[in-house]
């Protein structure tokens, strides 16, 4: 794997290459990679692998292929082109399917990028202060950025999902004025619902912070405090624990 991912970085010429983790289906598995530019908020290039050695390209995700994914339920299969008929369909959108000569389904690899975009953009973190945003929007590592103190990155709120932040387009004007434009421009841990979705447990004696959700099963993310390292990888069958309130 370590040698296919610098294989990987050399061929389609990305600034770098993260293994983003494994999706376990029932008859194989998908090791999934995420390919980087110099903007590091631009929507990333995802592949995926069923032997660690070829890569494929995911097409782009869409606003339709995560609303469709979420209709459907049960474990993935490890077959790309294998095809979900989705019965939960309203009747309208099932009338234009059939009018088009479709039939409803969904294959397996739209799937597979719907529920990659949906574990990032619930459970995809890093560290306050790791990234900058410039002027112009683009956003990009902070060189200054020297890791959290053990007592910060002990709380949820020293954590922030990299996405597009929607709790603090609500925030008041009184709150936004603590806040930094050029590191506090996305949300923190702190306010997801359900509460409690998140564990957080220092490591071989506080050398090292871990969080698990408890949401998205198999999400591990780590920062060593006072160190440039953080990341997070998923390992998991891709399904969403909806079960959780009634777990707390």
């Amino acid at each position: 794997l370590g040698a296919s991912l610098l294989l990987l970085q050399r061929d389609y010429r990305f600034e770098r290459v993260r293994f983003w983790g494994c999706i376990q289906g029932v008859r194989g598995a998908y090791y999934i990679a995420e390919g980087l530019g110099p903007d590091r908020a631009a929507p990333r290039s995802r592949l995926y692998s069923l032997n660690c050695v070829e890569w494929s390209l995911l097409p782009p995700v869409t606003e339709e292929m995560v609303a469709q994914a979420e209709q459907l339920k049960g474990r993935f299969q490890g077959d790309p082109s294998f095809e979900y008929e989705y019965t939960e369909i309203n009747a309208e959108d099932a009338e234009r399917l059939f009018e088009d000569g479709k039939e409803p389904m969904i294959k397996e690899e739209a799937r597979l990028v719907a529920t990659i975009e949906q574990i990032d953009r619930a459970v995809g973190i890093v560290p306050r202060g790791a990234f900058v945003k410039t002027p112009l929007g683009s956003v990009h590592e902070n060189r200054n950025f020297e890791g959290l103190s053990l007592m910060e990155a002990k709380k949820l709120s020293s954590y922030f999902h990299f996405t597009e932040p929607v709790n603090l387009k609500n925030k008041t004007l009184l709150e936004k004025a603590d806040l930094d434009p050029s590191t506090d421009f996305l949300d923190s841990l702190e306010h997801d619902i359900p509460q409690g979705s998140w564990t957080v447990q220092p490591e071989k004696g506080g050398t090292v912070v871990v969080l698990r959700s408890l949401l998205w099963l198999g999400l591990t993310f780590y920062h060593v405090p006072m160190t440039k390292q953080y990341g997070y990888v998923y390992f998991g069958t891709g399904e969403k624990n909806f079960d959780l309130p009634f777990m707390l």
